[in-house]
């Protein structure tokens, strides 16, 4: 789970949490706004704490990335790209030609 999505999960359910307290507890419309916003945000900053307290005690290894292996590969891409566009152009004045070359005849035949 990313930690945005463990945040905004982790926030909603102090929410409702807070909702249900303030529910209980208060005795007014500004006690339960107050109550709720109250826990709301105490969760919100336990998330955050966590989320913290996880990338410092867990950091994920750095990974060797294989830059020349890509950089060939994607050289070769390019060529085989490079190949596969002359082939086509030459495929497109081959169409040409013979395009231009059934419209003379038709023009001849109907003529």
């Amino acid at each position: 789970m990313r930690s945005t999505n463990f945040v905004s999960f982790f926030t909603v359910q102090g929410f409702f949490i807070g909702v249900v307290f303030s529910i209980l507890k208060s005795e007014s419309a500004y006690g339960l706004l107050v109550y709720t916003l109250l826990v709301t945000a105490i969760f919100y900053l336990l998330a955050h704490f966590f989320v913290a307290l996880y990338f410092q005690t867990f950091q994920a290894k750095s990974q060797f990335f294989p830059k020349e292996m890509h950089e060939r590969q994607l050289d070769l891409f390019v060529r085989e790209i490079g190949k596969r566009e002359k082939m086509i152009e030459a495929a497109q004045e081959v169409t040409r030609s013979a395009v231009k070359l059934n419209a003379d005849e038709a023009r001849r035949s109907g003529a």
